[in-house]
């Protein structure tokens, strides 16, 4: 019972030493750093455009969704190149082929109910 117990005693080490070594190297560069607060230097950065204005600003909720739909797409694309590759193999062929037409119908339902709402127009 002592030697899974050693197990254990190996892995906190192991995260002691890999917290001191971060903790270490922040305390050090708080320490080495310079530190002259300007004003130019407290403003509020965005993309190198000066803040103008109130501090409250809304944005359409439609490019959120557009980046949603924008991460849907790259899984999908995720999940294609894996496909390909097990589709060649032996054994896997109308299984594999099957799945994807599953996996497809659910992408052309998810863009349909999209579209049928209005996500997709610009305007």
């Amino acid at each position: 019972m002592t030697d899974y117990f050693d197990s254990y005693v190996v892995l906190v080490v192991l995260l002691l030493v890999g917290g001191g070594i971060v903790g270490g190297g922040l305390a050090a560069n708080r320490l080495l750093r310079p530190h002259r607060p300007t004003a130019e230097k407290l403003t509020t950065y965005e993309c190198g455009v000066d803040p103008v204005g109130d501090n409250w600003a809304q944005s359409y909720v439609r490019y959120y969704v557009f980046a949603y739909l924008y991460v849907v797409f790259a899984v999908d694309a995720v999940f294609l190149f894996p496909w390909a590759t097990v589709f060649s193999a032996p054994g896997y062929g109308m299984t594999t082929l099957g799945e994807m037409f599953v996996f497809l119908g659910f992408l052309a339902a998810g863009l349909a109910y999209a579209g049928k709402k209005g996500v997709l127009s610009w305007v």
